[in-house]
């Protein structure tokens, strides 16, 4: 089969080219990274698939089908269709309000009857694809002019006043710095960011008395964990002693007394790291670290051989995403920042984190596969 060239002088890919230039490099790290998955949720159930492994496994097979599908979509008709999916992700958020179901004290989920979705966790994904799409048709000099960042800063500011609603704290926070990762990209100037945190330093006063009860407890608990050990201290503490337990090559599988005696909380989501630092150690961990500092470099190699802007800060903007979660679950459960409701990637326990994760494994794909596809800057330009 012949490609033909497309509108702009770029070489049409066929489907079977597409096929072929599938990154399995990629496609074996996030397995890599699926199966430590798959191995500590069989523990967390005292050596039993039963009830998480076995369900992460069946999402996680789903999910390689999503990257494959969505690596061969044109990369185009994801740029000029990304408005439509941050408004579709931030229409959800919205219908949270109305039919959300209330969870653990948050109203963050909706009943599909098949599972629950997460909104939140899709508009990680959803933003950065508005972000790209819009920084792609502006100049390096439309980026230095102030009116032209209004759009963007409500692009993030509207989502991010529907998920403090919920209330959820560290998505929003996972928001507000993925997208200052993109404006950063972008090339807005550090000047800019410089003014915005002093404003935001100079607001933390203002801002205290809107978080809610529990949001301060967290706060004052991780400032001082002994103030409360059997309360609101009890979860970091708990993580504290089992991390150090573990030592340099940890107690074994299965073998984690502060996970299977059920001292540690969460141990199948937010606090995994924990359970896996304490049966494998510092040498575990550091493994772990280091697969996902490796999907990390690959995704920054993927979006500097990219041609288009867009293609750049998607890429950009998906290994940011990651990233984030990665560390901020892993200084959460150090007791380096405060508790928030992080999974960690492809490893936690979780329907819509999943699949996020993987809709944005998807796109880094995708922008490997089409890194020589030329996008104009028009909206009409995208697609022939």
């Amino acid at each position: 089969m012949r490609s033909g060239l497309s509108e702009f002088g770029a070489p049409e890919l066929t489907l079977q080219q597409k096929i072929f230039q599938i990154n399995w490099l990629l496609i074996f790290l996030v397995c890599a990274i699926a199966a430590v998955g798959f191995a500590m949720l069989y523990s967390a159930a005292n050596g039993d698939w039963q009830p998480w492994a076995s369900r992460q496994a069946v999402r996680f097979g789903v999910g390689l089908c999503i990257i494959f599908v969505l690596a061969l979509i044109d990369i185009r008709l994801w740029m000029r269709f990304a408005y439509l999916f941050y408004f579709g992700a931030l229409g959800l958020l919205v219908a949270v309000e109305f039919m959300g179901v209330i969870g653990m004290g948050a109203q963050r989920w909706i009943d599909l009857k098949v599972f629950q979705l997460q909104p939140s966790e899709l508009m990680k994904i959803a933003l950065v694809l508005a972000l790209a799409r819009y920084f792609h048709g502006l100049t390096l000099e439309d980026v230095g002019r102030p009116a032209f960042l209004i759009v963007p800063l409500i692009m993030i500011l509207a989502p991010v006043a529907l998920i403090l609603r919920q209330p959820d704290l560290g998505t929003a926070v996972m928001l507000v710095a993925g997208g200052g990762i993109l404006f950063f990209l972008a090339g807005v100037r550090i000047w800019k960011f410089l003014t915005v945190i002093g404003l935001g330093l100079g607001a933390l006063p203002f801002g205290w008395s809107f978080l809610h009860d529990y949001q301060k407890q967290r706060i004052m608990t991780f400032l001082d964990p002994e103030r409360d050990p059997l309360g609101a201290g009890y979860h970091i503490l708990q993580s504290k002693i089992a991390v150090g337990s573990g030592g340099l090559s940890g107690k074994g599988f299965l073998k984690g007394t502060q996970s299977h005696l059920n001292f540690l909380p969460e141990k199948q989501t937010d606090f995994i790291f924990t359970m896996l630092a304490e049966e494998f150690g510092m040498i575990g961990g550091a493994l772990v670290l280091a697969l996902f500092a490796l999907v990390m470099i690959y995704g920054l190699f993927i979006a500097v051989r990219s041609r288009t802007q867009f293609g750049r800060l998607l890429a950009m903007g998906v290994v940011s995403t990651l990233s984030l979660y990665v560390f901020i679950n892993v200084a959460m459960v150090l007791g380096l920042i405060p508790v928030v409701g992080v999974p960690l990637p492809l490893i936690s326990y979780g329907g819509t984190a999943m699949l996020t994760i993987m809709i944005g494994f998807g796109l880094l794909m995708n922008v490997y596969i089409h890194r020589d596809t030329k996008i104009g800057r028009r909206w009409d330009e995208t697609v022939h």
